[in-house]
């Protein structure tokens, strides 16, 4: 039997001309830019197929741009008849994962990412702190760099557990300088600094924390059938009152995607489906276990591959 997660990019997956070709071959689809646009109060369709890419990539674009296209994919896989037995998404990728089991609508979903990227960039100005790829060291001795880096005041910690040989930190500028150069030191592979406009993850993020719970106390959650999986907990949660507190703590606790697959493979999963741009999860599932069934749905190609193999699963 077939069991069937749907998975959701975050931050980095952002691309000029995402979501294109799906919105010019399909009105239903176009209705998601004009929703995006209508709740925002600005053409975030304009910045998504026109760019500039450096603008798309600050996080308060880039949240709602990324969530739009991947409710997009998602909807016209569930109205084909795929519905998923779990979601998960990594990092923002969580919103678009409640979208999709229907704990908030879409244009709540819009509209809150757009304040939390807001409350990001408030809490810590682009520029000011950083992320970097850590290839090839385990978390415990990672984990042992960045506290001492962290002790010496220069704040970093791991953000991002994402798959064997590969822990995201996030911290300071400084901080996450040091922990690079100390970690390459101490045996790590590489250290790749990352494209993104904050330290996500981090206790930097705490205020931020503050502010976007009120906002989340405002919106309309339900319950759902069908679970998420916590970035937080890296378990399934239902509830729509649990799921507004993990929110709030994700912003500042690291994203436990390893662990999160393992639980969805110990739940009976054994199809994967990325929704939204790239296939960057895709490669961290495949990593995590070589037996899984991956797809990568970012296009109406790709779409309509995984519509075929479906009618095949049992």
């Amino acid at each position: 039997m077939t069991k069937i997660a749907f998975i959701f990019p975050g931050q980095g997956s952002q691309a000029v001309g995402m979501g294109n070709e799906l919105v010019q071959t399909n009105a239903g689809n176009k209705a998601f830019f004009d929703k995006a646009d209508q709740q925002l109060g600005f053409a975030l369709s304009t910045l998504m197929l026109e760019g500039p890419a450096e603008e798309l990539t600050y996080t308060y674009n880039a949240q709602p741009a990324l969530l739009t296209t991947s409710t997009m994919v998602s909807e016209l896989l569930q109205a084909a008849g795929l519905k998923p037995d779990y979601t998960i998404g990594h990092s923002l990728g969580e919103y678009s994962a409640l979208v999709a089991s229907g704990v908030m609508s879409f244009e709540d979903g819009v509209k809150i990412v757009h304040q939390r990227g807001l409350f990001m960039n408030e809490a810590v100005p682009a520029g000011q702190g950083a992320m970097a790829a850590i290839l090839g060291m385990e978390a415990d001795a990672l984990k042992t760099v960045t506290d001492q880096v962290t002790t010496e005041g220069d704040i970093v910690q791991l953000a991002n557990l994402n798959c064997p040989g590969q822990i995201v930190i996030s911290g300071t500028k400084a901080g996450v300088e040091k922990a690079c150069v100390q970690a390459k030191e101490a045996g790590a592979k590489r250290a790749i600094p990352l494209v993104v406009s904050g330290p996500f993850h981090s206790e930097l993020m705490r205020p931020a924390a503050s502010k976007l719970k009120s906002a989340l106390n405002e919106l309309d959650m339900h319950n759902t059938d069908v679970p998420v999986i916590s970035n937080v907990t890296a378990g399934p949660v239902t509830s729509a009152e649990e799921m507004k507190q993990l929110l709030v703590e994700q912003l500042y606790s690291p994203v436990r995607f390893e662990e999160s697959i393992r639980s969805l493979l110990d739940l009976g999963v054994n199809t994967f489906i990325e929704c939204g741009p790239g296939k960057v999860l895709s490669g961290l599932v495949k990593k995590i276990d070589r037996s899984a069934v991956v797809y990568a749905a970012y296009d109406n190609e790709t779409v309509e591959q995984v519509i075929e193999a479906a009618k095949e699963w049992a």
